[in-house]
């Protein structure tokens, strides 16, 4: 039996999406219980080239987003990178969530082989539909999803592997 495009990307990403949320939503409850510094958190990163938690997020939400929509053909969403607070991370993340939930399996289905081009600041990147998936959303996406994870366990915020997952 062969797997869809859509199967192995719109569902993921808001699986994935949804546990990153519940994550978030443990992180603001910590932060909020103890009254810690939310910009601490927002701002931390593992060594100094690497990205913020924040960006980490934000790179996560754009990653799945920007996918969907150059296999599906649409338009995402755009979010300025501004966000200052958890709430505001996890209203990007649900924003994130409710765009994926408009895209259709025949939107995405048969774009294995689309010519799909990713634009860069200096550059453009070409891919087919199932390159782009595979060997760069995919990857990025779980890339910085973990790291935020990461991020938000050394910083203390009881999360496992389940909420990561998406679990039920």
């Amino acid at each position: 039996m062969a797997i869809a495009m859509y199967q192995l990307s719109v569902p993921i990403f808001v699986r994935h999406l949804k546990g990153l949320a519940t994550c978030l939503s443990k992180a603001q409850a910590l932060y909020g219980e103890k009254k810690y510094d939310e910009q601490s958190l927002l701002g931390y990163r593992f060594y100094p080239d690497m990205f913020t938690f924040a960006k980490q997020i934000q790179i996560a939400t754009d990653h799945a987003r920007s996918c969907a929509a150059l296999l599906s053909g649409t338009e995402a969403p755009k979010f300025d990178d501004s966000e200052k607070s958890l709430a505001e991370l996890l209203a990007r993340v649900q924003k994130s969530i409710d765009y994926l939930n408009t895209i259709k399996p025949e939107q995405v289905d048969g774009s294995e082989s689309k010519p799909v081009t990713v634009k860069m600041r200096d550059r453009e990147l070409n891919f087919t539909g199932v390159e782009l998936l595979l060997n760069r959303s995919l990857p990025n996406f779980y890339f910085h999803a973990a790291t935020a994870y990461d991020i938000l366990r050394h910083n203390g915020v009881e999360i496992g592997k389940r909420d990561f997952m998406g679990a039920s």
